[in-house]
């Protein structure tokens, strides 16, 4: 008994120590992976824009854009709109240009009407989506004529009527949208006819025919530009509100030149013919005539179209100024 007792003592003593250092042993273990977090994507800014506000139907609109920042291989989708309708979608790459990307696309549309363009970045990991600003461009027609109705005829009437030109019904080429067509090539310097002509729409498209105002200080006023024979009434701050065909003094009966106040007014028809006549200086009156040509062929007075006089007289008052110039 006592030497099964010492036996047993001796093996836990021998024991005793391995288990106190395998207690005592730091355990070992391998850390778990950590991801990197992915960078969000930036912010950028998307515009698009075109060098005109109106082309002729068939000929290219060139629209250019930029993305900022440039971040490489982004792309930009472009889509090119008559009302709701869609003409087209062109997907182009942004090429680098310093910090910003930029970018260009064209089309040529095949009707007139009023085409909208608009473009869009689709988010990536780089760049979140980004859609930019549309803009309109008016797409012109070549020719219209006397009779002519519709989208075109309305186009060119809205064009001239920005510029202050006075055109009649809306979408028909009538006789007073020919006088404006008339008044507009008088002022650009073109042949003297009522042809709206692929010329004709041309300058429209380029922002030519815009009245330059030589008095811009005399207020609210008349201005009659004998070498291009037409006639504008000016309103406050220099702004262009209206621009007539005119016919003034022949070589052997000119217009007095010079700086004049109405002084008179005659409504209705004088026994010479004058349709509601405003006088500015002696015999000499602003006043409706049966007969406008369109060089200078009156006794010195400034004649326009019968169906405008009535407008005119109304919208000119005493003391207005009326200055003719060459």
């Amino acid at each position: 008994m006592i030497r099964t007792l010492a036996l047993t003592t001796l093996l836990v003593a021998a024991a005793t120590p391995a288990a106190t250092a395998t207690a005592q042993a730091p355990a070992t273990t391998t850390p778990a992976p950590v991801a990197e977090a992915a960078p969000e994507p930036k912010n950028g800014k998307l515009t698009i824009r075109t060098t005109q506000d109106a082309v002729l139907v068939r000929s290219r609109v060139k629209v250019r854009g930029t993305l900022q920042p440039y971040v490489a291989g982004q792309k930009v989708i472009v889509r090119f709109y008559r009302g709701e309708k869609k003409l087209r979608v062109v997907e182009v790459k942004v090429r680098r240009d310093g910090k910003v990307g930029r970018f260009t696309v064209g089309y040529a549309p095949k009707k007139t009407g009023r085409l909208t363009v608009r473009a869009v970045h689709r988010a990536t990991d780089e760049l979140v989506s980004i859609t930019a600003k549309g803009i309109g461009v008016d797409v012109l027609p070549r020719r219209v004529g006397p009779g002519s109705k519709g989208a075109a005829v309305r186009l060119l009437q809205a064009k001239l009527d920005r510029l202050g030109y006075v055109v009649g019904k809306r979408g028909v080429f009538d006789a007073r949208t020919a006088r404006a067509v008339l008044a507009f090539r008088k002022v650009t310097g073109m042949a003297r006819t009522s042809e709206a002509n692929e010329a004709v729409f041309d300058k429209l498209a380029r922002g030519g025919g815009r009245f330059k105002v030589k008095f811009p200080k005399h207020g609210r006023h008349v201005e009659a530009d004998i070498s291009r024979q037409v006639l504008a009434l000016i309103g406050e701050g220099g702004k262009v509100e209206r621009i007539y065909p005119t016919s003034t003094g022949a070589p052997a009966t000119p217009t007095i030149l010079g700086s004049f106040k109405v002084y008179r007014k005659d409504l209705g028809t004088n026994a010479l013919g004058m349709v509601h006549s405003a006088y500015f200086i002696r015999g000499y009156a602003i006043h409706g005539y049966k007969s406008v040509p369109t060089y200078n062929a009156s006794h010195g007075c400034l004649r326009v179209p019968v169906p405008d006089a009535m407008t005119i007289f109304r919208w000119v008052r005493y003391g207005t100024r009326v200055d003719t110039y060459r």
